[in-house]
């Protein structure tokens, strides 16, 4: 793998990682305040994180040993409010910067794996960053929000509220392969 993508891949992942956990710590915060939907959202979502990053992980190849990883992490615990704000925050920088700009570097190399994982998460972060912002709404009316089954393929991290559908639409895996958070 060339070393610019394999780059990328490692600071994808190491965001990845740290979204997994920080949606976690804030789904707790989310239960404390009284917004269990929020915090069952914020589990979910970390699901998928979690999947992104298994894919950028898997990705990588025989790509192997230690490496200092350089990725954007937001920090800070606050109200389930300025924790939506934060999650909205990380998922349209991942939208309109990183993962545009990781796709390009990974096109430009030819490096197949690294399109794919790229263009999984991607497509799941537009879903994340729509997710998050109905709950930051309710949560600012002062209400929880209304929410249904949330629906993660542990793939690619496709996120659905609702009944299972039959196939990822991004990714094609069966239904079988979906967690879902109740």
């Amino acid at each position: 793998m060339h070393d610019m993508t394999a780059g990328n891949l490692r600071s994808a992942f190491g965001g990845e990682s740290m979204a997994h956990l920080r949606y976690k710590i804030w789904g707790f915060k989310a239960e404390a305040d009284k917004f269990p939907n929020v915090a069952r959202l914020f589990r979910a979502i970390s699901r998928a994180e979690q999947a992104h990053g298994t894919g950028h992980f898997k990705a990588m190849g025989d790509v192997a040993g230690a490496f200092l990883v350089a990725s954007g992490g937001g920090f800070g615990l606050g109200s389930t409010s300025e924790n939506l704000a934060g999650a909205i925050a990380g998922e349209t920088f991942e939208i309109n910067e990183m993962y545009p700009t990781y796709l390009e570097v990974a096109k430009m190399q030819d490096e197949k794996a690294a399109i794919k994982s790229i263009n999984f998460a991607l497509a799941a972060e537009r879903i994340h960053a729509d997710m998050y912002t109905r709950a930051k709404d309710a949560v600012d009316s002062g209400k929880d929000v209304e929410l249904g089954p949330v629906q993660i393929c542990t793939v690619c991290g496709h996120t659905i509220e609702g009944d299972l559908p039959d196939k990822c639409p991004i990714c094609g895996s069966k239904k079988e392969l979906y967690e879902t958070f109740a």
